[in-house]
């Protein structure tokens, strides 16, 4: 192998041709692995949360996550520096980036994990690594479910007037536009000026989005509604 490929750093304790496609094949076949594994998590979850309401994202990020920690397994091996440099990674990317989405969270990580590989000099595990999860996050893409709003589960935000209980607000609207809601988070807004309420709601049947939207937006003290599919 020339030398430049070995500074380079094809993987540990590679320095022949050979090498490095015995190290590929046995990461593609790890990497491979762990996906196969990661589809039967994904689907012993949906087996044991049948009939209730699953994000369509969450199944395939299930998948995703299995590999990239298989990847980033090969990348930190028995150094505890690269360990700790990840999770410093990670934090500061979680805390000061606003991601809602679990499927856009995989593949924050999957460019941390990315980055990490080539500057730790191990480009096998950075390509392999991006073909085969490159491959498995288009085979287990999530694919939106067309279904009428009567049929799936939505997130509803509302922002309220500091001072007013979300209950005698709300209450009255969600009796004739839903057939059933739960409060899933609560937090301040406009520092202090306002309560903002998010939950998982479902439509009667025959009511459209719009119509929830518009008859909460003419309640008084409520400054915002936002209602998105989940």
């Amino acid at each position: 192998m020339p030398e430049w490929l070995q500074t380079l750093g094809m993987g540990p304790g590679v320095t022949s041709w050979e090498q490095a496609a015995q190290f590929a094949l046995s990461l593609v076949a790890h990497l491979g692995l762990a996906c196969v594994l990661g589809w039967l998590v994904a689907a012993v979850y949906r087996l044991t949360r049948r009939g209730e309401s699953v994000a369509h994202t969450f199944p395939p990020t299930l998948v995703l996550l299995t590999v990239l920690i298989a990847m980033v397994t090969q990348v930190i091996g028995d150094n505890v520096a690269r360990a700790f440099s990840l999770v410093g990674a990670l934090s500061i990317v979680r805390f000061r980036t606003v991601v809602e989405d679990t499927h856009d969270i995989a593949f924050v990580i999957f460019a941390v994990v990315v980055g990490m590989a080539v500057g730790a000099n191990h480009l096998l595990v950075a390509f392999v690594g991006l073909a085969v999860v490159g491959t498995a996050a288009i085979l287990v893409q999530p694919r939106r479910q067309a279904a009428a709003w009567s049929e799936a589960d939505a997130r509803l935000t509302v922002r309220l007037a500091a001072g007013l209980r979300p209950e005698d607000v709300l209450s009255p609207v969600f009796d004739r536009y839903l057939t059933r809601h739960e409060l899933t988070s609560g937090s301040t807004g406009r520092q202090g000026a306002a309560l903002d309420f998010t939950y998982r709601v479902r439509l009667r049947a025959g009511v459209s989005a719009t119509e929830l939207v518009e008859e909460l937006n003419r309640r008084e003290g409520i400054q915002s509604v936002e209602l998105n599919r989940t």
